[in-house]
C-alpha cells in the first residue's frame, strides 16, 4: 500500500501524531482502507476517527482524518488531520473542493497512456 500524503496533512500530522502513532495509523488503514465512514458529496472521501492522545481523547472527540483510498492502484490519499475540537465538520466549499480534486484524478487515470502496439507487416 502507498500512502501519499497532500500537503496539509503534511503539514499538520507532527501537530497530531507521534511516528509511531502515525505508523499505527498507517497498519490499520492497510489492513482495513474502508475503516472510515464515506463522507456524502466528497467524491467518496473518507473520515477516518482516531484517538487523540495530546488531549487524552478517544476516537469519539479525537481526530479526523481524511483520505481516498484508490483500491486498483493499491494508494491512500491522506488529505487532512484535524481534531474534532477545532472543526466539527467539512463546510459544503471544502466538500466540494475535495470532489472536484478527486473527479479529477478519477479522469487522469482513466487517460493514461496505454502501450503502443506494433503492427505486423
Amino acid at each position: 500500500m502507498l500512502f501519499i500524503e497532500a500537503p496539509a496533512f503534511t503539514r499538520n500530522l507532527p501537530s497530531y501524531l507521534t511516528d509511531d502513532e502515525y505508523r499505527r495509523l498507517q497498519a490499520i488503514l492497510m489492513a482495513n482502507p474502508e475503516a472510515g465512514v464515506v463522507m456524502p458529496q466528497t467524491g467518496g472521501f473518507r473520515k477516518c476517527r482516531w484517538p487523540d492522545p495530546r488531549r487524552g481523547k478517544g476516537t469519539r472527540g479525537g481526530l479526523r482524518i481524511i483520505y481516498y483510498w484508490f483500491p486498483d492502484d493499491s494508494q491512500i490519499w491522506l488529505m487532512t488531520i484535524y481534531g474534532k475540537n477545532e472543526i466539527e465538520d467539512l463546510t459544503a466549499a471544502q466538500k466540494r473542493a475535495l470532489k472536484i480534486a478527486i473527479d479529477t484524478e478519477r479522469r487522469a487515470r482513466a487517460i493514461r497512456p496505454r502501450p503502443m502496439r506494433r503492427r505486423m507487416r
